[in-house]
């Protein structure tokens, strides 16, 4: 690979939210370690990780809500960071792989359920831009992250994007339902010349 860090972190290879802005941290770690050799073998248990966590999922009786699921991934995210040695980026991709798979289930399953079947396209069609924007996003911070502190600060600063995520669904999870309008072939609808 040529260039800095943070132009090597704009060549990410696609993976779930926080694997897919760690995933750069990996190279950089191994690359540190004298070890780039084994990127293949740690990518290949994270992808396998991935496989068996959303196989695991799906034989949950229910989902688990999106928000924990993005805190637990973002949680796991951040101690790759720690990871020297290919053996425990290994060990860290299992966390993040056994997360990601269910994390974007849940979230294709969040948006299909609660959309309008009217406007059930859409809303995906939202879902899909506004996890392509997060990673617009999110590349180039992460890339700034490793510039100033290294492969470990690529990771504390996924994580605690993915943490910061799954906080801000949770708050939105507690709001009261909005209530709509009835609609006007409601027999029950006041109109607005009915009101004194």
């Amino acid at each position: 690979m040529t260039g800095s860090p943070s132009v090597r972190g704009c060549q990410a290879r696609p993976s779930p939210t926080s694997g897919r802005l760690g995933r750069n941290g990996t190279d950089l770690a191994l690359e540190e370690a004298g070890q780039v050799s084994w990127a293949a073998v740690v990518v290949a248990v994270y992808g396998a990780a991935s496989i068996a966590g959303g196989l695991l999922y799906g034989a949950l009786p229910r989902p688990l809500p999106t928000w924990l699921l993005l805190g637990l991934l973002g949680l796991v995210t951040i101690p790759a960071g720690l990871a020297h040695d290919w053996r425990w980026l290994c060990v860290a991709g299992c966390g993040a792989g056994l997360l990601a798979a269910p994390t974007l289930s849940a979230l294709s399953d969040a948006v299909s359920r609660l959309a309008p079947a009217s406007v059930r396209g859409e809303a995906t069609g939202l879902q899909s831009s506004a996890l392509g924007a997060g990673f617009a996003l999110g590349v180039p911070i992460v890339g700034g992250a490793i510039d100033t502190l290294g492969p470990a600060g690529g990771f504390a600063a996924a994580g605690l994007a993915g943490l910061a995520a799954a906080l801000t669904g949770w708050l939105l999870s507690r709001r009261p339902p909005i209530r709509t309008r009835p609609v006007r072939s409601d027999p029950h609808f006041i109109g607005a010349s009915d009101t004194r």
